[in-house]
């Protein structure tokens, strides 16, 4: 996140909770919006998958006590909006570089010491800027990776452990991470170690992104790594063995925090991102955390009634009791005969009724349903519909 959103976005806004809200509200009030607009639920919705990272972006800040105070006193600082600089010199404004108040500044500028120090420790996790010193350099965060995995219909039902082999960039070995093949990188000389530079944006002051020259780390090879050129990094493979939780369903994408690439300089992993694909099972479907099954039965089944033995997935049947005279199409419920939830419940089957009507018929059957038909002869199933129909 960049100084300027972090000090302009009203994270507040974003989750629709008052500033004075507590923990408790806020984490209601995101796991609200976050099941509205999880991906999951929006599937091809651009602006929905927008909307969730803003709220993500909002809980990660509000959601921390910490990271909440330091958001609030930055906001506070700054009018909540924003720094406005007030008259100042001749041309009744002036130049204000947030490098020199975040990054330690200059000392002497605007009386003793100036702008450094202490608000440069306070604000510096936040902006990644140290306050100490202008020739430090910061740890770096491992990169994110996306990887994909297919399962079968009863591992995504009940859960599975699955080999994964991955490609990212770590430190390299050759120069143990520092891009000189020494071991010995100089300080930037663009960003000063910082791995930072200043940028104007108007309005009197200057923000600040990236260094170009270092990609952000504040050092340069003197004698650039043959195996990395320099950066640092090297592409490597890696297998793990990972756990995808009982009752993913079909293009989930799940989080695993700090399984991602290995950070620098002692900073963080970052995450892996495993989008989950599911096979179709040739007897069972998902609807949701149930899951669904056609049985057929007969007409005799279906007119009189009757006990019927209907598969699961992984267990033994079930038998389900049919009332006389149950229509074909009705759906019956086996409870806690469906997928698994995360608080470990089950869901249920659902056991669609299917009729049955034999291709040939012969002897015996025939005769039965010939005489049938003539017992029957005086009921019109039909009357109702073309009565309503004139009725319309």
């Amino acid at each position: 996140m960049s100084t300027k959103d972090f000090i302009e976005k009203d994270f507040y806004k974003v989750l629709g909770v008052p500033k004075d809200a507590t923990e408790a509200e806020i984490k209601k009030a995101y796991r609200k919006l976050a099941r509205e607009y999880h991906p999951d639920a929006n599937k091809g919705n651009a602006k929905a998958e927008e909307r969730f990272k803003e709220i993500s972006e909002a809980n990660d800040v509000l959601g921390d006590p910490k990271k909440r105070k330091e958001y609030d006193e930055a906001r506070a600082l700054f009018g909540n909006g924003g720094f406005r600089p007030g008259p100042g010199g001749a041309g009744g404004s002036f130049n204000f570089d947030l490098g020199d108040l975040f990054g330690g500044g200059a000392q002497g500028q605007g009386g003793a010491g100036g702008f450094g120090g202490g608000l440069g420790d306070v604000f510096g996790g936040l902006f990644n800027r140290g306050g100490t010193g202008a020739t430090r350099t910061q740890p770096r965060r491992g990169q994110d990776i996306d990887t994909e995995v297919t399962l079968s219909f009863t591992e995504a039902i009940e859960g599975a452990t699955v080999p994964l082999r991955m490609s990212s960039q770590s430190p390299c070995k050759a120069c143990a991470g520092t891009g000189d093949k020494n071991g010995t990188p100089r300080v930037c000389p663009t960003c000063v170690g910082t791995g930072q530079v200043a940028r104007g944006s108007g309005g009197g002051f200057s923000l600040t992104d990236p260094c170009p020259d270092c990609k952000g780390r504040g050092l340069m090879a003197e004698h650039p790594c043959l195996e990395c050129k320099g950066s640092g990094r090297a592409k490597s493979s890696r297998t793990m063995q990972v756990r995808i939780p009982a009752g993913v369903s079909d293009g989930q994408r799940i989080r695993l925090r700090g399984k991602g690439a290995p950070g620098e300089r002692g900073g963080p992993a970052g995450d892996l991102y495993v989008t989950v694909h599911v096979d179709a099972h040739p007897v069972f479907g998902r609807k949701d955390d149930n899951l669904t099954v056609t049985v057929p039965v007969t007409f005799t089944e279906a007119a009189l009634g009757g006990e019927v033995r209907v598969p699961t997935l992984g267990g033994p049947p079930v038998t389900l009791k049919l009332p006389p005279g149950t229509p074909n199409g009705r759906t019956m419920r086996a409870r806690g005969k469906g997928a698994v939830r995360k608080d470990g419940t089950r869901g249920d089957l659902l056991v669609t009724v299917e009729v049955s009507v034999p291709k040939d018929l012969t002897g015996k059957a025939r005769d039965a349903l010939e005489a049938y038909r003539e017992a029957t002869a005086d009921e019109d199933p039909r009357a109702e519909l073309f009565q309503a129909a004139k009725g319309a």
